[in-house]
């Protein structure tokens, strides 16, 4: 599609609108226009008026259009009832000498069954209408249910090669716009799901080169917005994925929103923020958002170990071919460890290895450095080395920087058991320096525990500004906390540190270098 200018084109017609009342044409090309700027409300009227409009004139074949346009927005907000009611609309003004239009309502009723969650009974349907579809939008709409119902079945690859068909025809710029959006959004998706996050990377910078050819066009849409906080997150730009998530947060509606909230949720709770983490995770929670492995993570970090490892093993038991449980099994082997559970962490890192044997080099990358964690749990750093090494390559080929900083510090845990500690400090170097780009603090903090004492990132804040003379209702301002949330900040690291009063506790802070 050439570049257009999408706000000069929607000024134009609406002022043309107000003056006079569009023909029905002008108030589809008005349609699309309100789509892709992103007034999806409008886009119903417009697009109701357009199909009034064509039966007005006679124009029974324009009808049908419109009125598929309308059921297909419909379904894309999650509107499934009138875009049924749609459906039936249009089903009864097709006649039965025109094959492609009755191809275009059986493509509406596929997507209804898959949307409603029948893919079994949507996917012969989508092939059907592969075959007789001409035009590029009905071929990639077709593509794409047919992809998106193979994915629902379990059959990834298959559901890949399907999409990758249809966006042969989205990156020629062949389709409508509502099309090429809902297409790059479905690969990323399916991507996403697969594992597969170097293609999904992939699609996603396609999808901001093809925004950007768009003037006024609102990008990322839906689960997009998700997918795009995702992928900045794992490329290590966690400011842009927090401002990322927090704009999916604010613009997706309950049932989609969860999510958003979840991966919020990951990049506080990577960035010390475990307050801030802990309010995310809620609020997925409260949209029906199973927030493990996350919340097992930070209940870690808080030094609540047991309800980590019961959330963990709540989650595993409930679905043994759940799409994330590669994810909660890693979590399940860090877990064990902390715990001193080396058969645990033996069996899940086990477990995620016959998970990994797929063409996705991140469940491998997953898989090896679980082993690696696992092994030098067991007393085997030797045999930890070479799955640690295999697995920091792969997570620079994938250019996800966290994981591979934390790949080396393992590496360098491993070298010091083996009494090599030059190769244990340049690992730990490398590793801390990219922590310090990150600003993973938790991590940081995680570094030097022997200075620490093991205390969390907030503790260490509290502990900081306790040592100065400050009372708990001055920490509490300073750090934008309730004063009772210090109070329980300052009994827990009184209990990490040996220590019962709070000069004890500033001397402590004074000799170990924690003041600064």
């Amino acid at each position: 599609m050439e570049h257009r200018d999408w706000p000069a084109e929607y000024a134009a017609l609406t002022a043309a609108d107000r003056r006079s009342p569009l023909p029905p044409a002008e108030l589809d090309r008005l349609a699309v226009a309100a789509f892709v700027l992103g007034h999806d409300e409008e886009v119903v009227g417009y697009r109701e008026r357009a199909y009034e409009g064509h039966l007005a004139g006679g124009d029974v074949v324009a009808a049908i259009q419109s009125g598929f346009w309308l059921g297909f927005h419909l379904q894309q907000r999650g509107e499934l009832a009138r875009a049924a009611g749609w459906q039936a609309r249009i089903e009864r003004l097709v006649p039965a000498d025109v094959p492609q239009l009755a191809g275009m309502v059986a493509m509406a009723n596929a997507a209804l069954l898959m949307n409603s969650g029948d893919a079994a009974a949507a996917l012969p349907l989508f092939e059907q209408n592969m075959a007789w579809a001409a035009e590029p939008d009905a071929i990639v709409l077709a593509a794409l249910g047919r992809g998106n119902c193979l994915a629902m079945l379990g059959r990834g690859d298959e559901a890949l090669k399907a999409l990758d068909e249809a966006m042969v025809h989205v990156t020629a710029s062949e389709v409508q716009p509502q099309v090429a959006g809902m297409a790059y959004c479905a690969v990323i998706a399916l991507c996403m799901n697969l594992y597969d996050f170097r293609r999904a990377q992939e699609w996603t910078q396609a999808l901001t080169g093809w925004c950007d050819q768009q003037s006024g066009l609102v990008p990322y849409r839906g689960t997009c917005l998700v997918h795009r906080a995702q992928i900045l997150h794992l490329r290590g730009a966690w400011s842009d994925a927090a401002d990322a998530a927090t704009d999916a947060c604010r613009r997706l509606a309950p049932g989609a929103v969860g999510a958003a909230w979840y991966q919020l949720a990951e990049v506080e709770r990577q960035r010390g923020q475990y307050e801030a983490a802990e309010r995310a995770y809620l609020a997925a929670a409260a949209d029906g958002v199973d927030v493990q492995p996350g919340l097992a993570r930070l209940r870690a970090a808080q030094g609540r170990l047991d309800q980590a490892v019961a959330g963990l093993e709540r989650a595993l038991a409930e679905d043994e071919f759940a799409p994330g449980r590669p994810m909660l099994l890693a979590a399940r082997v860090e877990l064990a460890i902390a715990a001193g559970d080396r058969e645990t962490a033996r069996k899940s890192a086990a477990q995620l290895n016959d998970l990994a044997r797929t063409d996705s080099p991140y469940l491998q990358a997953l898989a090896a450095y679980s082993e690696g964690a696992a092994r030098i749990a067991c007393d085997d750093p030797r045999g930890a080395i070479p799955a640690l090494r295999r697995a920091w390559s792969l997570w620079q080929q994938l250019e996800m920087p966290y994981e591979g900083a934390r790949t080396r510090l393992l590496v360098g845990r491993a070298c010091r058991l083996l009494g090599d500690v030059d190769a244990e400090q340049m690992e730990l170097d490398s590793a801390r320096a990219v922590f310090e780009r990150l600003g993973a603090v938790a991590d940081l903090a995680a570094l030097e525990p022997e200075r620490g004492a093991g205390l969390s990132p907030r503790e260490l804040e509290v502990l900081r500004l306790l040592a100065t003379g400050a009372t708990n209702r001055a920490i509490a301002d300073q750090l934008f906390l309730s004063e009772r949330t210090v109070a329980r900040h300052v009994s827990n690291l009184f209990a990490k540190l040996g220590v019962n009063t709070r000069a004890a506790a500033t001397a402590y802070a004074y000799e170990h270098g924690l003041t600064g």
